[in-house]
């Protein structure tokens, strides 16, 4: 995978939009939220700013004029410049074209969950599937409220493999409530860690 000079998604968002047009970063905030993308990629004023500074020492955007007005602070409008176009070009094809490694936290809470007991950790997943019901619901709700108001399914894609993605984790989640629910693993959970306590009371730890 290529070194980017700047790797905050948020970056590859803001070269996106600002091939519509110019536009000065409070309006580039309104717009992302307008659109659903904070759903997409975290961000507040405050990091918006701080990536389009750094999109500018890049030389991936310029400011294009400051807009002066009575009722607000004068702003700077930025544009893409060719170095940008081709930043833009590249990260995307490559954000499209190949898979990348993905550290979601849910993972690495998987990865320990032997250290939850097993009635406790199916209940906990059985409060996770019915949280994912609802999200996937709303997701859903989401595209089709925008396809009833013509929005072309090209602008849906993003929504519609998060609704795949957490169909496909509550199947998971699914699965695995019954197998840690098993006699067998509770069993084997309860022996690891008796084992565990009893080592520890000996060597007095």
């Amino acid at each position: 995978m290529k070194h980017r000079t700047v790797s905050n998604p948020l970056a590859l968002v803001v070269l996106a939009w600002l091939t519509t047009g110019p536009m000065h970063p409070y309006e580039l905030a309104r717009r992302l939220g307008g659109s659903g993308k904070d759903r997409s990629v975290k961000f507040n004023r405050g990091t918006l700013y701080t990536v389009v500074r750094q999109l500018v020492k890049a030389g991936f955007i310029e400011p294009r004029e400051v807009v002066r007005d009575t009722q607000r602070p004068e702003r700077t409008v930025y544009g893409l410049t060719e170095a940008g176009r081709t930043e833009l070009r590249e990260w995307l094809h490559e954000s499209v074209a190949v898979p990348q490694a993905e550290y979601p936290f849910f993972g690495v809470a998987l990865s320990l969950l032997g250290a939850i007991p097993p009635e406790e950790a199916v209940d906990l997943l059985a409060r996770r599937s019915a949280a994912l019901t609802n999200e996937i619901a709303a997701t859903r709700a989401l595209v089709e409220d925008a396809q009833k108001q013509g929005l072309h399914w090209v602008f849906l894609a993003e929504e519609e493999y998060r609704a795949r993605i957490l169909k496909t984790e509550q199947e998971y989640v699914d699965q695995l409530r019954p197998a840690l629910a098993d006699p067998e693993y509770a069993a084997a959970w309860r022996k690891a860690v008796g084992g565990t306590e009893s080592n520890t009371a000996q060597t007095g730890s």
